[in-house]
């Protein structure tokens, strides 16, 4: 299942960063460390999320 997990978390942690960047361009904040941060808070959710993903999809 990790290697599910892996899988899946390539694909869900390059949506949920681009959807928080793109929220956060619509927002108004244009400068660099609101991004970056929006970058890396999608990184960092997309970990339990492709978890719960591969669980539900293993099982």
């Amino acid at each position: 299942m990790l290697r599910l997990a892996g899988i899946l978390y390539s694909l869900i942690s390059t949506t949920l960063a681009g959807t928080a960047i793109i929220a956060v361009l619509v927002a108004g904040y244009g400068t660099l460390m609101p991004i970056l941060w929006a970058a890396a808070a999608g990184f960092v959710i997309s970990g339990p999320v492709a978890w719960v993903v591969a669980k539900k999809l293993y099982n």
